[in-house]
């Protein structure tokens, strides 16, 4: 049987074409003129922190980059941390005013522009020749406390110079030599740092791996892979060689592996009372950085602490550590209202700031983000690096209908339900 036709009328047109007027089309039209600043060209492409680690990765050379990336072992830890965030769930609500939103946070008794710490982190200026006084000059526009570590390569006199009106911070690891580390104390006081924040978690070097194959030594030789290296990355080693040679915070000089100055330098027979002689030697507020379980943070608060961080140094010291965001509400159970706990590890957006605080984090502490920015673009990287987590708290905060940092709670974030 044959189908029947279909009687199609084709319709004319009924759109009529027409020469567009410049008035029409000048509104369309918005020339821009290519950025001529390779820093704030590099820059305008980062939207995350990850745009900056990619960023950083293709502008230093492999060992200072995976230094800062790697963790310890196989590091699952790391990994493990940044699967902890991304599995939380948030809880919006709707019909909220957020038009505007307080970020201020009170952190050890004083305000602060966000919940957020930069972390003290080793040998800043290998990242980029400007180091730890250029991330202590954005933290201080930022508003947010600045941590120079102990393995800092910026003097804490410099330091302060470099940042006069920023929170200092100053983080200390009890060496064997007790004698040099309390001239550091005393350096720290009579520069105008407010807390002290000692690390309890390194009492040997982790096994970080990368660092080992890469062959890290600080400050860098000149070897075969090295000079090859420079040709990658000529403006790096400019900067590196025609800057002030590497000096750390504490030491003037060291000629072998990070791990070897480690297990050098830092005493594994720290214990509960060094803390309080420590507690009774500074007048500041105290810190202590690295817990790991909850009957520590009980200890060190009823040795006098003023705050613990729930942290696994970012990974890089015991692989297949407790995550810092499981063991947290424990901590703060145990802890109560005698101390603040910050939080730091596997943090990479504002978005996990807010998550943290609202599961009942005093503020987090990052390490990375704010050194990708570092490694990106200098100064202004750092800038960049804190635009973004600024950025993305305060539109998690509206998305969340939750007008103040401080009126987040558990009831605003909750973990996946298990698949």
């Amino acid at each position: 049987m044959s189908e029947p036709s279909a009687n199609w009328t084709k319709k004319p047109s009924t759109t009529r074409r027409r020469l567009p007027r410049w008035s029409e089309i000048s509104p369309l039209l918005n020339p821009r003129l290519p950025e001529t600043n390779p820093v704030r060209r590099r820059l305008n492409n980062a939207h995350t922190i990850a745009d900056l680690r990619l960023i950083a990765r293709q502008r230093t050379p492999r060992s200072v980059f995976d230094y800062v990336d790697g963790a310890a072992e196989g590091e699952d830890s790391l990994r493990a941390a940044r699967k902890a965030f991304r599995e939380l769930v948030f809880h919006p609500r709707a019909l909220r005013d957020v038009s505007t939103v307080d970020m201020q946070r009170r952190i050890l008794g004083r305000p602060a522009q966000l919940p957020l710490v930069l972390a003290p982190t080793g040998f800043t200026r290998l990242m980029h020749h400007e180091g730890e006084a250029a991330v202590a000059r954005a933290a201080a526009r930022a508003g947010i406390p600045y941590t120079l570590s102990t393995m800092g390569t910026t003097s804490i006199e410099d330091l302060a110079a470099a940042a006069p009106q920023g929170r200092r911070w100053f983080q200390l690891y009890l060496w064997r030599d007790r004698a040099a580390g309390q001239d550091l104390i005393d350096r720290a006081r009579a520069a105008g740092y407010d807390t002290l924040v000692l690390t309890v978690d390194t009492p040997v070097a982790g096994a970080r791996l990368r660092d080992a194959r890469n062959g890290l030594t600080i400050p860098p030789k000149l070897g075969l892979r090295t000079l090859a290296d420079m040709a990658r990355h000529p403006a790096w080693w400019m900067n590196l060689l025609t800057t002030e040679p590497l000096e750390f915070a504490s030491l003037r000089h060291w000629q072998g592996t990070v791990a070897e100055l480690v297990n050098h330098m830092f005493d594994p027979s720290v214990t509960l009372a060094d803390l309080r002689r420590l507690r009774e030697n500074w007048e500041g507020n105290l810190v202590v950085k690295g817990i790991q379980h909850v009957e520590d943070a009980r200890a060190v608060v009823a040795a006098g602490a003023d705050g613990v961080v729930v942290s696994n140094h970012g990974g890089r010291q015991l692989d297949r550590a407790p995550l810092p965001l499981a063991l947290l509400p424990e901590v703060l159970d145990a802890v109560g209202d005698r101390a603040e706990v910050f939080l730091d590890t596997g943090v990479l957006s504002g978005a996990d700031v807010v998550a943290a605080v609202a599961l009942g984090a005093s503020a987090v502490l990052v390490g990375r983000c704010y050194l990708y920015g570092l490694m990106a673009g200098g100064e202004r990287g750092v800038d960049h690096a804190l635009g973004i987590l600024a950025a993305e708290t305060r539109r998690t905060l509206q998305l969340l209908g939750v007008p103040s940092v401080n009126d987040l709670g558990p009831e605003h974030v909750t973990r996946a339900p298990s698949r």
